[in-house]
């Protein structure tokens, strides 16, 4: 059976059908253009925009929570319609994720949505961290299945870390920190615009700085040592040249030159490193919460002592985030110095950190018992969101 599948993220939704090897990656929200006004630009119809310069956005997640359901609306429609993925409504069941711990209104609301107006026949509901341990613990049959492991979900909005043990998650452990993609990409654009460039309204292309230039440091002390030498002993500094929307789509990072020619340059030095360090050290903007390893051992330390080995052997990070380089190695490094001597401590990027949520929701569209555990839209009219809330586990 071909499912839809749809990982909805606050910042960008994932959504394709289970017979496709990957998803179509769409931007969760409408934009708007200072070039072209008249215009909204819905999910991926911004590669469409001329000039994406000062763009504005209407986003349908505020802190991590679903909560403008007139533009989820428009980009739902836009995503079901036959220019994205033409859905048939009738045919094709539904997988659909949500945020952990999301409220029931909200999960009200979006079961109202997709059996009233859209009127699917089955629909199944999860988190992403559910689905990234689903396609973890079933990788294969030939290996020796981990009795746990530990999921670490960098989103947009907020990092959770959550424990599962023989499949289920361990809700009094799942530890959340309030730092994400967006919390990086606003410090960013205070910190170049504070140094060099007002870049407050460019949160689009700033993101794309952020992806091109930052990389996670193995070692903070030595490379702002280095950071504060001239070219060429210092290796950490780069230029960034910002899209100009004529000859250049998107900006490119590359060696210090100093000649900037025609070309429009932003000077990238410790930026590069101290964006992500915000993950290990929250209180350097002022959130007083515990960096991503010190919440790891403190989600484990809330799960039965017997188990720790499991999960700590067994560690896995999702998300937008986990894609800077480095972010691995400097995870196992410091969550190996807080763990006991006596475990073994492993920490996996996950294959395609932006879409494992999506390959484990396919994979889990393929198991035998799938129909079974989707509610359809004659159980829901007759018994409403009660079955909705007793059934999915979010």
């Amino acid at each position: 059976m071909n499912t839809l599948i749809l990982d909805n993220g606050a910042y960008t939704a994932k959504i394709g059908f289970s017979q496709k090897d990957s998803p179509r990656i769409v931007p969760n929200c409408i934009m708007k253009a200072k070039s072209e006004r008249r215009r909204p630009f819905v999910g991926d119809q911004i590669e469409e925009c001329r000039d994406v310069s000062g763009l504005y956005y209407i986003l349908c997640f505020q802190r991590g929570y679903l909560v403008n359901w007139d533009i989820q609306k428009t980009v739902w429609d836009y995503m079901f319609s036959a220019e994205c993925c033409g859905v048939n409504y009738s045919e094709n069941p539904l997988i659909v994720t949500e945020p952990l711990f999301n409220f029931h209104s909200i999960q009200e609301a979006m079961s109202e949505i997709f059996f009233e107006e859209y009127e699917f026949e089955r629909m199944f509901r999860t988190t992403a961290a559910d689905m990234c341990a689903f396609s973890y613990l079933s990788r294969s049959k030939k290996q020796s299945k981990p009795l746990g492991c530990v999921i670490i979900d960098m989103g947009y909005s907020f990092t959770h870390i959550v424990p599962f043990i023989k499949g289920r998650k361990q809700k009094s452990a799942i530890r959340r920190i309030d730092i994400g993609g967006k919390v990086l990409t606003n410090h960013m654009k205070e910190i170049v615009s504070y140094r060099q460039l007002n870049v407050m309204d460019e949160s689009y292309v700033i993101n794309q700085v952020k992806e091109d230039s930052c990389f996670v440091s193995q070692n903070f002390t030595e490379d702002m040592k280095i950071a504060r030498k001239r070219h060429p002993d210092n290796t950490i500094i780069r230029e960034y040249i910002l899209p100009d929307f004529t000859s250049i789509r998107r900006g490119y990072l590359r060696d210090f030159t100093r000649n900037e020619g025609d070309h429009q340059v932003l000077v990238l030095n410790n930026e590069r490193f101290s964006i992500p360090e915000l993950f290990f050290h929250p209180s350097d903007i002022g959130i007083q919460q515990m960096g991503i390893p010190e919440a790891v051992l403190d989600a484990v330390s809330a799960c039965p002592p017997e188990t720790a080995e499991h999960l700590l052997s067994n560690i896995v990070v999702c998300g937008g985030s986990a894609q800077f380089p480095g972010m691995g190695a400097r995870l196992q490094r410091e969550i190996r110095a807080l763990a006991p001597e006596e475990y073994n401590v492993c920490v996996r990027i996950a294959e395609k950190p932006m879409i494992s949520a999506w390959q484990g929701c396919k994979k889990f569209s393929q198991e035998p018992d799938f129909l079974k555990a989707c509610v359809t839209r004659e159980e829901f009219e007759e018994e409403g969101n009660r079955i909705i809330i007793d059934k999915f586990d979010v």
